[in-house]
């Protein structure tokens, strides 16, 4: 049985997650110019052979108007609707598969922060995970799993981190309160690293 197993010691960002799945793709200059054909030039993947800690992997970078942080003035300040994000996926020239996987992750986030900001779904406005950096990743995790097509995923559990992180909202504590919706009843722990 095709497993793939996920260690999530570090946590799991979406460009870590790209990065470590594209590490078992056999053609990754082949993804990478297929992901940047499909997000149409909104958006633009690269991936280099990176080292950390004597450890050998693939550094991911989603570039928005040449700036890996997206859009520099606005990336913190831009609201974008459940219904636009779930357009732009409809939009993108992918299996159908990988757009519902995409929309099922975006409609996971809208379910967690729609109790927290005490606002219907349809009301919900994305901040950092709307921004066009995340659209990619979560695209390019979706299009991975979908060209690798492990028959089971396991995952460790996920190190939170600690402490405190600054986002859209103002400073909030780790986890943030949406991600500790959508982690109920996962695994989780932390440990002395104080970020996200």
């Amino acid at each position: 049985m095709r497993t793939l197993y996920i260690d999530c010691a570090m946590g799991c960002a979406g460009d870590m997650l790209t990065a470590a799945l594209l590490e078992l793709h056999p053609d990754k200059d082949d993804f990478i110019e297929h992901m940047n054909t499909a997000l149409g030039g909104k958006a633009q993947l690269s991936a280099k052979p990176d080292s950390k800690c004597g450890i050998t992997g693939t550094h991911v970078t989603v570039l928005i108007n040449g700036d890996e942080a997206g859009e520099p003035e606005q990336h913190h300040h831009n609201h974008t609707s459940i219904a636009e994000i779930m357009k732009f996926i409809d939009t993108v020239p992918l299996a159908d598969e990988v757009k519902q996987n995409a929309q099922a992750v975006y409609s996971l986030i809208a379910e967690a922060e729609s109790p927290v900001h005490g606002k219907p779904i349809e009301n919900i406005h994305f901040h950092e995970v709307g921004s066009l950096d995340a659209l990619a990743d979560v695209l390019s995790v979706c299009e991975l799993m979908h060209e690798l097509a492990p028959e089971k995923i396991l995952a460790s559990p996920v190190n939170v981190g600690a402490g405190f992180v600054k986002c859209a909202h103002g400073v909030l504590s780790v986890p943030a309160p949406a991600t500790e919706f959508i982690l109920r009843g996962v695994p989780i722990y932390s440990g002395q690293i104080k970020s996200e």
